[in-house]
């Protein structure tokens, strides 16, 4: 298991608030999710609006375990908006969807447990 998935990991190395800061952590709605057979590992793409500010953005997304296609549109999701776009095959990932690795080591969605606006910022 890669060690970024490891429960059993040992804390990171201590950062500044400043450090935190500089992760645009925001919440937004995914508003479709396709097949992406190309991918080496099995994922979707996704469509997520992060509202008026950000705006839609792509990701794609390693979620193929426990999420269904049908599963995702109007799904709340938490992602990095400020990471430079990273080309994977010939798609073009802007943002980095944020989830948690379950014992098997499949990824979970991180989202808030209550309905916030697209675009809300984590702080």
């Amino acid at each position: 298991m890669h060690l970024l998935h490891d429960a059993a990991a040992p804390p990171a190395e201590p950062i500044t608030f400043d450090d935190f800061l500089k992760v645009d952590i925001r919440v937004g709605t995914i508003l479709s999710a396709e097949p992406f057979p190309e991918a080496r590992k099995p994922a979707y793409k996704l469509l997520i609006d992060f509202g008026p500010v950000i705006g839609e953005r792509k990701s794609s997304a390693q979620i193929t375990a426990h999420y269904t296609l049908e599963d995702l549109p109007g799904r709340k999701v938490a992602a990095v908006v400020n990471f430079p776009p990273r080309q994977i095959g010939k798609f073009m990932s802007q943002v980095l969807t944020l989830g948690f690795a379950d014992e098997a080591g499949e990824v979970v969605l991180f989202s808030p447990d209550k309905d916030v606006p697209n675009g809300s910022r984590l702080f």
